[in-house]
């Protein structure tokens, strides 16, 4: 008997219809997309030029403020009255409108009334980013 082959049946035409629909989608996602993107971009403008301009991810030098055994500050490694650490950190916020970072690195033995001065003073001045250091148990600096 022979067998007889159905060329052309609805079951092996491919669905066009929805394959027409996904490109159509797709092509539509990526004009607006591209669209969105040239938005985005900066206009072409000439920058004035200023001789004290700074970059904003440009960080200020830390200022370092170490209190020993006997409540003694120093700026680095420069001894410094209260009166002195006042007038550094108002002229560090003049250069960098209390953007200069601070770091307070007090002996363990220090009375604390000395740690509150020089946080009270870093307040007066505006710093907003001062920190106390501590040590770790592995002996490492720790903030």
């Amino acid at each position: 008997m022979a067998v007889k082959i159905k060329k052309g049946s609805e079951m092996m035409q491919i669905p066009v219809v929805p394959l027409v629909d996904t490109v159509f989608n797709l092509l539509i996602f990526f004009l607006v997309a591209t669209k969105v993107a040239e938005a985005e971009k900066e206009l072409p403008i000439q920058a004035p030029y200023a001789g004290e301009a700074q970059a904003i991810t440009v960080r200020p030098a830390e200022m370092i403020i170490n209190i020993d055994q006997k409540g003694r500050l120093f700026i680095g490694d420069l001894p410094r009255t209260l009166h002195e650490l006042d007038d550094a950190l108002h002229s560090s916020w003049e250069r960098s409108h209390g953007r200069t970072p601070v770091t307070l690195r007090a002996d363990e033995r220090c009375p604390w009334r000395y740690v509150v001065q020089v946080i009270d003073c870093c307040k007066k001045n505006k710093v907003r980013d001062y920190h106390v250091t501590t040590k770790s148990v592995a002996g490492e600096g720790k903030t």
